[in-house]
């Protein structure tokens, strides 16, 4: 079973390993796609630990490990990662690498509750024994929150719109299901634009569900305290916010100085801690694209530890 489709392979692997007997991090382990090129190139001195929330993934790749003596998974967030770093007695890491996209595997099936392709419940959650389903905020929430998560985490101009129909419609009905979410969707929205309406909804819903852009923030600030000199930060993004986020935090990391504009002389003694190696993104190619249409929007940023 073809799981999921690593993006942006190659380039990530070349631009993470500096080191091939050192220390590696890999905050989204999925399918083990990255993980396994990732290994290929380490030797037998090297060791990396990998994370992931979801229990599939976990699960495959500890099979798929099992008989790699370098390897160490765990199933809990990446924003353990300095409780994992203990455990494990790693001060440093050469290379932290994180591919922020849902696998197609969690897209794909109907079991996961991701899709809005089949009628099923409608849960969003990376770890399914933490918080609560995507369908309980649906049915507790009022107008204006779901407005604010819809808006801020999907970008859809018919934010307002949507969660006031969900509102009238749960007065009678408890939402429960992908169907009855897209049902509601479907009422207001041209066909022509009803996928990328779907798709916006879907993902602004599993942002708040998974707390994704707050983790994704705080992950960044342990992974960079957790580098060894000359280590490398990669990241791989899908949606803008996430992009914003990182491209944001790489920046800020690069500054020399956080003083007010009109302060005449530095006061903060502010050092810069990385150096941003990809002054662009790197992007899928065309052929990447052609093959697999899920990476048309990922960016690629790589800092290195000074």
């Amino acid at each position: 079973m073809n799981h999921h489709t690593p993006v942006l392979l190659k380039e990530s692997v070349v631009n993470l390993i500096t080191n091939k007997s050192g220390l590696y991090f890999e905050g989204t382990i999925g399918f083990g796609g990255h993980s396994e090129l990732i290994l290929s190139h380490l030797d037998d001195k090297a060791k990396f630990i990998g994370t992931d929330k979801d229990s599939n993934a976990y699960l495959h790749c500890k099979n798929k490990f099992k008989n790699d003596d370098r390897v160490r998974l765990y199933n809990t967030s990446f924003t353990n990662i300095s409780n994992i770093s203990k455990i494990e007695f790693i001060e440093k890491y050469d290379g932290i690498f994180v591919d922020l996209g849902v696998s197609s595997f969690q897209l794909d099936d109907k079991d996961s509750g991701f899709t809005f392709r089949e009628d099923v419940q409608l849960d969003l959650r990376m770890d399914k024994s933490k918080g609560e389903p995507a369908s309980f905020y649906l049915n507790k929430l009022a107008e204006k929150e779901l407005t604010e998560i819809f808006f801020k985490y999907g970008e859809e101009r018919n934010s307002k719109k949507i969660a006031n129909m969900i509102c009238d419609y749960r007065i009678n009905n408890k939402i429960k299901t992908t169907g009855q979410l897209k049902g509601i969707i479907e009422g207001i929205t041209p066909e022509k634009y009803l996928t990328k309406a779907l798709s916006r909804i879907f993902q602004a819903l599993r942002i708040y569900v998974n707390n994704e852009l707050e983790e994704l923030e705080e992950f960044l600030n342990k992974a960079v305290s957790l580098l060894n000199k000359n280590g490398r930060l990669v990241v791989i993004t899908f949606h803008s916010l996430e992009d914003r986020i990182v491209k944001d935090f790489l920046k800020e990391k690069t500054k020399d100085c956080i003083c007010p504009p009109e302060y005449p002389v530095c006061v903060c003694n502010t050092k810069p801690e990385l150096k941003i190696i990809t002054r662009k993104p790197i992007v899928t190619s065309a052929e990447e694209i052609k093959n697999n249409k899920r990476a048309r929007s990922a960016k690629l940023r790589v800092a290195e530890k000074i």
